[in-house]
């Protein structure tokens, strides 16, 4: 059933419309299949992206605020999370050049990120440096007039597929304050990746480890200044950290309409089991979860789109939408029963891509420390 949702203008409801209808047309007759397979439908995320729907917050694509953005996100993802993914880690990577980049840089590569033939990735963690990104040791050493780059990045979605890849990396040892962003071309020498990682869920979106050997880049692929890379990071993660929120919502979202409709026609003591009071009251929270999820991250769009500070409502609607995901997936499987547990229905399927919701960008414990900080911050203001 489609979300009822407040849009802010009449192009925004004619967007989303758009968007539910090439997501039921391009992606829902082909995700169970292609994620038993394990395959990325790249033909698929191209027709996305030559709609416009990989530039939408930016002035260079669709200019749209981030609410609406996000509401787009989640109707993809409602069809099918490793595609919704795809649209943050892309929408994510681009950010660093429009919100840093010089107009030279935006002139020359933002046209292609957001047009849609070209797909990005974001590089920030390693083996050791995951929730303390800080940590990093990926290096880029000064070299005549450009940075040669050597390391190894981890957990990279769309590593071994994207034209490019946006990398934090080390450039003096002087901890967060050394790190320097960088536009690393997906065909540079050195380049190379690790096998796909073998994932619980998401087996159809790419994830590998991203090795960087002795890779030359032009000065001018420096975004930003050198040691602002770890400010650049962070704050593109208070961004990512929405759009997580956003698919997390829409896959929750598709788990009660799953849900729902089993519910409404499979029969036990003479009656659907929704009208028993057990199974209602379940469905009644999940659908309570996801209600409050979509308007907790709809609030922290809202407050970035007021270009008011954001970092924890950001944080509190990816603890929110992607706890609320894990639980209401959960149910989904329960409402089934036996029937859930098998893959002849998509809640199986859901409930294994709700746990890495948890995990992406930032751990749901690192948002708790963030928000915790951010109250500590406030009380001695």
């Amino acid at each position: 059933m489609p979300v009822d949702r407040l849009l802010p203008t009449p192009e925004a409801r004619e967007l989303i419309t758009l968007v539910r209808d090439i997501a039921d047309k391009e992606l829902a007759p082909r995700v169970d299949a292609a994620e038993a397979a394990g395959e990325y439908p790249r033909d698929a995320v191209r027709v996305l992206g030559r709609a416009g729907l990989f530039g939408l917050p930016y002035d260079e694509g669709g200019g749209q605020p981030y609410e609406v953005y996000l509401q787009a996100v989640e109707e993809v993802a409602a069809r099918w999370a490793t595609v919704g993914l795809s649209m943050s880690v892309h929408t994510l990577s681009c950010w660093p050049v429009a919100a840093y980049g010089t107009p030279e840089q935006r002139a020359r590569w933002m046209p292609d990120m957001v047009g849609g033939d070209v797909l990005g990735a974001y590089c920030l963690s390693e083996a050791d440096a995951g929730s303390d990104a800080a940590a990093l040791s990926t290096r880029a050493v000064r070299d005549r007039d450009g940075y040669v780059l050597t390391g190894a990045k981890a957990w990279v979605t769309h590593g071994g597929i994207a034209d490019y890849y946006t990398v934090m990396a080390r450039t003096s040892d002087d901890g967060p304050r050394g790190i320097s962003c960088f536009m690393v071309p997906g065909d540079s020498a050195g380049v190379s990746f690790g096998a796909p990682e073998r994932k619980m869920g998401l087996s159809a979106s790419p994830t590998r480890v991203v090795n960087l050997d002795g890779v030359r880049v032009p000065g001018d692929h420096l975004i930003g200044a050198e040691g602002q890379g770890f400010t650049i990071a962070l704050a593109g993660l208070d961004s990512g950290r929405l759009g997580i929120s956003a698919c997390a919502t829409g896959l929750a979202q598709a788990a009660v309409d799953a849900a729902t409709a089993y519910a409404k026609q499979r029969e036990q003591f003479g009656k659907p089991i929704i009208d028993h009071q057990g199974v209602g009251f379940l469905l009644a929270d999940m659908t309570a979860a996801v209600d409050s999820a979509r308007a907790t991250y709809l609030a922290a769009a809202r407050r970035r789109d007021a270009r008011l500070p954001y970092t924890r409502a950001a944080s509190i609607a990816k603890l929110v939408a992607t706890d609320n995901a894990m639980r209401v997936t959960t149910d989904a499987v329960q409402v089934l029963g036996g029937a859930g547990y098998t893959r002849d229905f998509p809640v199986e399927r859901y409930f294994r891509e709700a746990k890495v919701m948890q995990i992406f960008e930032g751990t749901n414990q690192i948002q708790r420390l963030v928000i915790a900080r951010q109250l500590a911050r406030s009380a001695t203001a």
